[in-house]
């Protein structure tokens, strides 16, 4: 089958399940034309070795991959930032007509919905259907968000993109969303249950993996003897960070917590830390992605929290994928499917979102747990990973969305 893929994001940057995608389908013997942009995420920029033009294209195998301008940017302006996602909504759209005119299906991953515009232009002149996949529910990452204005400026800009999300969930043939609760959100806003199904997301498993701890990153991540909790990724303003420093200050005799990471939050962590004279928590910065899985290793337990926000609840973060795949057990702070998954499967602790006691209390069930459990837990944490989680199991649930899709030739 010839498939189409459109994703703002792609390798080299950071986000990579439309990479992994595109080259597993290759594997198993599509073709695969991806659409994306010049990668200029996180930082805004593009990147060293790349020039912005028309007509950028290389093939490898089954896979072509077509590059096309964007106005980068990553920073805090909300201008710039719409600026970014509507430069690549243009382009990709009239480079789609050329480079995905007679691709059987095309997967579209979101966010940002802006990507469905190329897909959305060829549905309608070509027929051509499209699965959409879901990472994040729109509006409320946008109006939840420092970005976002208030008053009735703000109240619009959440009544548009409401909008064009339920219109962008009709038109698709397909939609494969992250966790259960996320499904619930889009059928309620207008997809047609029977084209959703959940798939939860794999972690990139070339970089993630189970490993030996080291002493090297052992102390890298400071370890005294005691339980080490280390959160790796984002420190932004839907992590809640502080939960977890005043959590971890509640309970300094007997853990250690240490951030892997930066973000707009840290400095205002790093002020609450201190305030706090939380010497058990430290910041180690960001870590060149190939050394994670040693310091995942490392670690005890791999933390996860969430802000309290309706669009969150049905939020699996990555990070969560990425430890359960290295074999550590996790400790989540947040409602929804995230903390449900955690219990259910019984691969670590969870309690509510952004309550620092209750998490303070499953920092002292963690440290009370002997290391012979935390192994078992360690290893029933990749055993869920492989059966649910993994690439191979997600792939197959994406495939057989698209072939559907193709077969069907659904277009809303």
């Amino acid at each position: 089958m010839r498939i189409g893929i459109v994703s703002q994001w792609y390798s080299p940057e950071p986000i990579f399940i439309a990479d992994n995608l595109a080259a597993e389908l290759v594997a198993r013997g599509h073709t695969v034309r991806v659409l994306t942009a010049f990668p200029n995420y996180p930082q805004g920029r593009i990147y060293p070795g790349f020039r912005q033009r028309w007509g950028y294209r290389s093939t490898t195998g089954g896979l072509t991959l077509h590059r096309v301008p964007i106005y980068p940017s990553h920073d805090s302006s909300a201008a710039r930032r719409a600026m970014n996602l509507l430069s690549f909504a243009a382009t990709s759209s009239i480079a789609a007509l050329r480079h995905l005119a007679d691709v059987d299906a095309i997967y579209a991953y979101s966010p940002p919905p802006t990507t469905f515009a190329g897909p959305a232009l060829l549905g309608r002149i070509r027929r051509i259907p499209t699965v959409l996949h879901v990472q994040d529910m729109w509006p409320e990452s946008v109006t939840a968000s420092a970005l976002a204005p208030g008053g009735r400026v703000g109240r619009a800009i959440d009544s548009g993109l409401a909008a064009t999300m339920r219109r962008i969930y009709r038109a698709s043939a397909g939609i494969a969303v992250i966790a259960p609760s996320m499904a619930e959100l889009v059928v309620e806003r207008g997809a047609d249950p029977g084209r959703v199904r959940v798939v939860l997301n794999w972690t990139d498993e070339r970089l993630f993996r189970p490993e030996t701890p080291t002493d090297a990153a052992r102390e890298a991540l400071g370890h005294r003897g005691r339980r080490t909790i280390m959160y790796a990724g984002n420190l932004g303003p839907f992590q809640r960070v502080g939960t977890a420093i005043r959590a971890a200050a509640a309970v300094a005799d007997r853990v250690d917590l240490v951030f892997v990471g930066s973000g707009t939050e840290e400095p205002q962590a790093r002020r609450l830390a201190d305030e706090l004279g939380a010497g058990n928590v430290r910041f180690l910065g960001r870590q060149p992605p190939d050394r994670m899985a040693e310091l995942y290793a490392a670690a005890d337990y791999q933390l996860i929290t969430l802000r309290d926000l309706p669009g969150l609840r049905g939020t699996v973060p990555s990070k969560l994928q990425a430890a359960l795949a290295c074999g550590v057990p996790v400790i989540v702070s947040a409602n929804g499917d995230a903390a449900r998954l955690v219990t259910a499967a019984g691969v670590g602790l969870a309690c509510p979102a952004e309550d620092w006691a209750a998490l303070a209390d499953r920092f002292a069930m963690a440290a009370a747990t002997g290391d012979d459990e935390v192994a078992a837990i360690g290893r029933r944490a990749r055993q869920v990973y492989l059966e649910r989680m993994s690439l191979r199991v997600g792939v197959d649930q994406i495939e057989d969305m698209l072939l559907k899709a193709a077969a069907t030739g659904g277009c809303g």
